[in-house]
């Protein structure tokens, strides 16, 4: 990266392939092998449109909410009273409570099996008669009991929505205490077997003679087989046996089509329906032979919808195909990929898994169990992430976004900056294009004070607040016109703006270095304008509310031995030239910067770089006159960075395609007067367990309240008027030692926190957070307790 903010390729030529192998794309429906290439069922998963925060790839909306504690006591109860009463019944047919119920069995059978005027059999045939009858009357009953009840949708909930292989466990359990109650005698019970067995023997000798188990003793073990295989039928289709023997969980065959299916995604039907193609076989072969990622399915998905409808742009994709096949339009870097991963990611989608919405009642029910995710839509209202140290920020926050923008950038979509402490776990170097680390001698870039800004007046009012803009002693906007006073002069005698040591001198007004910059001016007679404004600085210098002296102490911090040639690139005071990095690089490139802060004694200078930064990327993306890529800064510790001016600069960056992503500690590590400002100006917040209940006030502010039902009991004593209701009542109150009381319901609607201070601080557990996010385009959603952990 040069001064002017170009970004050169590897000498011209087509980055190549990536050393290392491309990372299988997330969540495979099949494991490898299994058909189709891992890349090309990522494609073809859906990723429906969802509400913001939730994970689209695969996701399923859940259905409509019900009450489960009543549903299940509601089946439970359906089972039970039907069932006893069944006994019950059963009981009183046992013990002939109905006489006459037997008489239909005589109507339906010839006159001579039994005596005139009774039920009472002659023969062998009546007495197999009665059996039949009787497990007639008993399948009738159990039919009657089934369908009356809720035992099928009590199978349907409780047994046939469990997975594999706790279903078929259920339904082995169960077959098995069926056959127990048919066969007591094979499971040595000495219960009386239900009447199953006996009638189907008797049907059969009535049919085909008393002599065919005698005569022919197969016929019984035949008839044993199928009563056992009737018995555990049902069982095996509620407890899906055949699917759990084959390892595959069970479900219902797939509609038939009723057109033809569409085109697979990984054969690029989009290429194709254009008539291109060769471009998209080969694309096709490359996916399917494991040649191609997903950051290259995504880079090469944008640069179509980059060509548009343009025939000639359409044609020049085709001819890049060509040439570079699976690489085309590849990063400057050559990167394909990044060297790990942490967390997982959808790239088509734009999307970081960070976690899983809590199953808690706070949560609304179409959110509970769904995977959370974050992505540029909503960080581009920014976000804000308070919680106490190792609560997680970094490791389950900031690295996961971090990690997305800068695949994001691979493909052409986003550019990153992070900025954190030495060390701090935001990736490995070879995860940027760019690693900036002031005061550090084997550091390979320096950065570039000014930002590649050629106004004076621009450059003068983001370093104004970079030096100064937490002092509330020193008004920013006069510092402002200070530094514009002495940088104008400075670039148009001598070209450029002053090193460190130089601005620090005319800061502090001294005679040499002002004398050297009034020669400048005095050498060519057009520079009149600018020889006023260094005479209005000499005029105010030393004057009461001279911003100057704060200046110059401030820019001190950086005029260090350990920072020589860290901000000038080395091209002062005749050092060794070095490369200088411009943030505005980022409003225009899809780089991947990070930025390493000065620790240990050098801490106020970590914070005045910290706030240069955020001032300088506000600066470089608002004035950019186009937006081709999404710009994101990170901000791992943002202590002591924000200030009144980019408080609203983060306001305005929306619109601007940028977001910025903060971290702070605790929001007393900025001004008391900047803190309801900046909880107005983010539109994503998230709370992580630990905060202080003087944290959680600002949080349940800004998610304000919502109406929700309550329900008061309120219990009256009972005054009774007539004697024996007041004696019993007495006799009730001396066995309980209570009063009689009856209950008086109130049902209301009422506004609450939707997320209390006290609940944050108190409620939240360990690796998990609230969070709530409000899309670019204005769609909000509400705080959700989110697990992290997963």
């Amino acid at each position: 990266m040069d001064r002017e903010g170009t970004y050169e390729a590897h000498d011209g030529k087509q980055p190549p392939a990536p050393v290392h192998p491309p990372a299988a794309p997330p969540m495979p429906r099949r494991p490898p092998g299994a058909g189709q290439s891992p890349v090309a069922e990522w494609l073809a998963t859906p990723r429906p449109r969802a509400e913001p925060g939730v994970w689209r790839f695969g996701y399923r909306p859940r259905g409509p909410e019900q009450d489960d504690s009543e549903l299940k006591r509601r089946l439970v109860r359906g089972m039970v009273i039907p069932t006893v009463l069944g006994l019950v019944l059963w009981s009183l047919l046992q013990n002939g409570s109905f006489p006459y119920l037997w008489m239909p069995v005589k109507v339906f059978t010839p006159a001579e099996w039994w005596y005139e005027g009774t039920v009472s059999p002659q023969g062998w045939q009546g007495q197999h008669a009665l059996i039949v009858y009787g497990g007639v009357v008993f399948g009738l009953l159990v039919y009657a009991v089934v369908r009356l009840s809720t035992w099928g949708e009590a199978v349907r909930y409780f047994v046939r929505g469990r997975p594999q292989p706790s279903r078929a466990l259920i339904a082995v359990v169960a077959a098995v205490g069926s056959l127990a109650l048919v066969w007591p005698g094979v499971f040595g019970l000495g219960l009386e077997p239900v009447p199953v067995v006996t009638p189907v023997l008797s049907l059969v000798a009535l049919i085909a003679g008393r002599s065919v188990f005698t005569s022919t003793p197969v016929v019984a073990y035949a008839v044993y087989a199928l009563i056992t295989l009737a018995v555990l039928w049902p069982f095996a289709r509620i407890g899906g046996w055949r699917h759990a023997l084959r390892k595959s969980p069970a479900a219902p065959p797939p509609p038939r089509p009723t057109s033809a299916p569409a085109p697979a995604p990984a054969h690029w039907p989009q290429l194709r329906a254009a008539g291109h193609e060769k471009a998209a076989d080969l694309l096709a072969a490359e996916l399917l032979r494991g040649r191609m990622n997903d950051v290259d399915c995504a880079r090469i998905t944008r640069a179509w919808d980059t060509a548009g409808s343009d025939p000639g742009a359409r044609a020049a994709f085709a001819d890049t195909v060509a040439r570079h096949g699976a690489a085309a339009w590849a990063h400057p870097s050559g990167s394909r990929d990044l060297p790990a991963r942490s967390a997982i990611h959808d790239l088509l989608a734009d999307q970081v898994r960070i976690g899983r919405f809590a199953e808690d009642q706070r949560n609304p029910y179409a959110f509970r169990g769904v995977h959370a995710a974050l992505e540029p839509g909503v960080l581009g209202t920014s976000l804000l992430a308070v919680g106490p140290s190792g609560a997680g920020k970094t490791a389950r926050l900031m690295r996961p976004v971090t990690e997305a923008l800068a695949l994001q950038a691979l493909t052409g979509r986003v550019s990153v900056v992070a900025v954190c402490a030495a060390g701090s776990g935001l990736g490995p170097d070879d995860a940027y294009d760019v690693v900036i680390r002031p005061g550090d001698p084997a550091s390979t870039h320096g950065l570039d004070l000014y930002a590649d800004c050629a106004d004076p007046d621009e450059a003068a009012a983001f370093l104004a607040e970079g030096l100064v803009g937490d002092l509330d002693s020193v008004d920013t906007r006069r510092a402002a016109t200070a530094l514009a006073q002495l940088l104008g002069p400075h670039r148009a005698a001598h070209g450029r703006f002053p090193s460190v040591r130089v601005l620090r001198a005319l800061l502090e007004g001294e005679p040499c270095a002002l004398a050297d910059l009034r020669a400048g001016l005095d050498a060519a007679p057009d520079h009149e304008a600018m020889r006023r404004e260094l005479d209005a600085r000499v005029r105010q210098s030393g004057t009461p509310g001279d911003p100057c002296p704060a200046l110059a102490d401030r820019l001190a911090l950086l005029d260090r031995p350990v920072f020589a040639g860290a901000f000038d690139g080395g091209a002062v005071d005749g050092e060794a030239a070095g490369r200088v990095f411009s943030l505005r690089a980022v409003a225009h490139h899809p780089l991947r910067v990070r930025v390493d802060l000065p620790e240990h004694g050098h801490e106020e200078a970590a914070r005045l770089l910290a706030r240069l930064l955020l001032a300088q990327f506000g600066q470089a993306v608002r004035t950019r006159p186009d937006r081709p890529h999404f710009a994101c800064l990170v901000l791992d510790d943002a202590a002591r960075t924000l200030t009144a001016g980019t408080v609203r600069t983060v306001q305005r960056l929306r619109t601007a395609k940028a977001g910025v992503v903060l971290g702070l500690r605790t929001v007393g590590e900025i001004p008391e007067p900047l803190q309801g400002p900046l909880y107005a100006a983010v539109g994503c917040r998230m709370a992580f367990s630990g905060v202080t209940t003087w944290d959680g006030r600002w949080f349940a502010e800004s998610w304000g309240t919502e109406r929700v039902e309550t329900r008061e009991v309120a219990q009256h004593t009972v005054y009774a008027d007539q004697p024996m209701t007041r004696a019993l009542h007495s006799l009730r109150r001396l066995v309980t030692g209570k009063a009689v009381t009856t209950d008086a319901v109130t049902v209301r609607e009422v506004e609450r926190e939707r997320w209390s201070a006290s609940d944050l601080a108190h409620a939240v557990p360990p690796g998990h957070a609230v969070l709530s996010l409000t899309s670019v385009r204005g769609e909000p959603a509400p705080p959700l307790l989110v697990d992290l952990r997963g």
